[in-house]
């Protein structure tokens, strides 16, 4: 017996790191108004495979299936598709809205570090809001969240209609700017030479070769410096990066927010701003989050190609952080008291238990018969702080005896007595 490939079962400390950072995310999102939800893991294979959605690499990977009724369906391989899904069902949402959603997808993809065939994402994403001011809320909410998990970061962005722009200045037709857009999203993984080489297996010409190679051969270049290249700085794209920027410096998010004109991510849906998050110690090279502005795919999904629905996202590299955070002493956290029942007195030890964890405290009961010694070491081995003893003469009296593993010392209380106590 052995779990599938690329999937894992999580206990005891690993369980204890996941849930933490869940739960600092999650409150760092509540923070910032966003609104929980839980989207379908099933869904129509029309819907996942359309041509809005996902892009032909992620398709290659989903995992498709028939139900009884011999409808084709797939496992969700992100939390995009389904959410744009929820708001085309339900026009009457009011706007802007605000989400956030963590849940398991699944790829049938290569299996390799900070990669799994079924792993968690984490989705925020507001719709609504046609300026940058989205963005840079998003900016300021994933700065806060890797604050709070003290891991530094460089949130890398730019924009896909301004490198549009870029491409269609040096002659690229639209049909092959997306290729190229991916090629260039290499330039921090592969060399010189692979760039030439995929470009000239575009059907690129020399002369648009050579502008592509000129541009990205300046040393962390500006916008300033490409727009001006290309004589483009009134274009829309253009003014797009204008009008984030200026938020940024005003945000004081320019330390970490750092302008990359050929970053554009692979998915083919974004329209506009797009961004990617990694450690800034570099200790760590997978990306920890990523997103951008698709404002196209929620009214092509309701077949109203004309109407948009501007929407920007940010998803949180979960796997990635968790890895990263594996290494910490992430202690799980303890039982208040733990709960010995001594003689035939466990029905009074369940009652006793059940008022303390009515009262907030929490409990575990030690119901495994070992000798008391044996049971007291291993309290004592998990640093949980105090033991109820409950004998036969403490049932019959209503009393409990509460040991403090500090002090090594007994109390006699009732149940009120220690509930008081413990919750100081």
């Amino acid at each position: 017996m052995q779990n599938v490939k690329g999937t894992y079962d999580y206990f005891g400390l690993e369980q204890a790191i996941r849930k933490n950072v869940q739960a600092t995310l999650e409150e760092v999102f509540e923070l910032y108004d966003f609104d929980g939800m839980d989207t379908s893991v099933l869904n129509e294979l029309d819907l996942l495979t359309s041509k809005y959605a996902g892009g032909d690499e992620i398709l290659k990977e989903m995992y498709q299936l028939t139900d009884q009724g011999k409808r084709s369906l797939g496992l969700r391989y992100d939390l995009t598709i389904p959410f744009a899904k929820v708001i085309a069902l339900n026009p009457g949402i009011e706007l802007p809205f605000k989400r956030y959603e963590i849940g398991k997808v699944f790829r049938d993809g290569p299996v390799k570090r900070g990669r799994l065939r079924e792993f968690i994402q984490c989705d925020v994403d507001v719709v609504g809001v046609v300026g940058p001011e989205a963005e840079a809320e998003l900016m300021q909410l994933a700065t806060e969240a890797f604050k709070r998990l003290e891991i530094p970061i460089v949130l890398r962005w730019n924009n896909r209609r301004f490198l549009g722009e870029v491409l269609e200045s040096i002659g690229i037709s639209p049909k092959k700017k997306l290729t190229v857009m991916l090629t260039l999203d290499k330039i921090n993984k592969i060399g010189r030479e692979d760039i030439i080489k995929e470009l000239e297996s575009k059907g690129l010409n020399t002369s648009s070769i050579s502008e592509i190679l000129e541009l990205i051969a300046i040393e962390n270049p500006t916008f300033e410096q490409i727009s001006s290249k290309c004589g483009i700085q009134k274009y829309p794209g253009a003014l797009e990066v204008v009008a984030l920027q200026e938020l940024i410096v005003k945000l004081g998010l320019e330390r970490i927010c750092k302008f990359d004109p050929f970053l554009s991510r692979g998915l083919s849906f974004y329209t506009g701003t797009v961004y990617e998050i990694f450690d800034a110690t570099n200790s760590y090279k997978s990306s920890l989050g990523g997103g951008g502005r698709y404002d196209s795919i929620i009214g092509q999904l309701v077949g109203k190609k004309d109407v948009r629905y501007p929407t920007v996202g940010l998803s949180f590299g979960m796997e990635s952080i968790i890895e990263m955070m594996s290494n910490r002493n992430t202690p799980i956290k303890p039982p208040s008291v733990v709960v010995i029942p001594i003689g035939d007195t466990i029905a009074e030890a369940l009652r006793v238990s059940a008022e303390l964890r009515n009262s907030g405290v929490r409990v575990r009961i030690d119901n495994s018969k070992r000798k008391l010694k044996k049971s007291l070491a291993s309290v004592s081995s998990k640093a949980i702080p105090y033991v109820i003893f409950i004998g036969e003469n403490e049932a019959s009296a209503g009393n409990l005896r509460l040991k403090d593993m500090n002090e090594m010392t007994e109390t006699v209380v009732n149940v009120t007595e220690a509930i008081d106590f413990l919750k100081i």
